[in-house]
This record gives structure tokens, C-alpha cells and sequence, in this order.
């Protein structure tokens, strides 16, 4: 198992090779999961665009408790514990918007009423190498 020191260069390792993790939310006393192909990453704070008719919107809206699990080729994991909440800083999201060809040609302008992107600020991250049978705490 990797030391402490290296677990979170190792976590961001593991979300950066997995690429497209799966975000649960709540719907009632529903949990719901879906795959997102996150639009931003800085460290743990991942950024997800949505569109406003989707399922997943009602659901942040009434519990913005959510978590996102990486799982990469090798079975090594890592979950992120998280509460989203809408970006509604502009300079950000123009720059989101910028880096993101597929945002662009899907939605046409930065200005369509159907975007929407959470911001995802980690209160807990956990790795796993494998299937090691043990989450290790991982220092945000």
C-alpha cells in the first residue's frame, strides 16, 4: 500500500487514468448512478456540466450530497465524498467553456439556458489499490 505522503498524487493518478467516473445522487430515498465525463478537474474538485431537464438537477437541488467513484483498467479506486453546488463564477465557466469543444457544439452558446455546471468540493476522499478490501484516507 502506498505511504500517506503519496496517496494523493496516487488518487489523482487513478482519476486522471479512469477518465469517466460514476456520480450518485439521491432521488427520494432512491440512490441514483450515472457515468459523467467531467469538464474540469483541479486536484479533487471535479466540475460537472449538466443539462437542466436531466434527472440529476432536481436531485443535487434537494440534497447536494453526492459522490463520485473512479474506477481505473486495474480495479484501483478511488471515491470522492462531495456537495455540489452551481458555478456561478463567469470567468471560470468561460474557461470551461473555452477548453471544451464538445460544450460548444452541443450547446451552442455559453449563454443556453440548459447548462448547468456543479462544482464538486471534496469533504472526503478515499483510495483503494485493487481489490484490496480497504479504503485509505486520503489527505484534501
Amino acid at each position: 500500500m502506498p505511504s500517506e505522503e503519496d496517496l494523493p498524487r496516487i488518487a489523482r493518478e487513478t482519476m486522471k487514468a479512469a477518465k469517466f467516473p460514476f456520480l450518485a445522487t439521491i432521488d427520494g430515498d432512491q440512490p441514483r448512478l450515472r457515468p459523467v465525463s467531467p469538464v474540469r478537474t483541479d486536484g479533487f474538485t471535479v466540475y460537472v456540466a449538466n443539462l437542466r431537464r436531466y434527472g440529476k438537477t432536481a436531485q443535487i437541488a434537494a440534497n447536494a450530497n453526492v459522490e463520485l467513484g473512479y474506477l481505473t483498467d486495474d480495479h484501483d479506486q478511488v471515491r470522492i465524498t462531495g456537495v455540489a453546488t452551481v458555478l456561478e463564477d463567469q470567468d471560470l465557466l468561460q474557461e470551461i467553456w473555452d477548453g471544451n469543444a464538445l460544450l460548444r457544439k452541443y450547446l451552442g452558446s455559453i449563454d443556453n439556458p440548459e447548462l448547468i455546471v456543479y462544482r464538486i468540493r471534496p469533504t472526503r476522499v478515499r483510495f483503494m489499490r485493487e481489490w484490496a478490501l480497504e479504503y485509505k484516507e486520503v489527505t484534501i
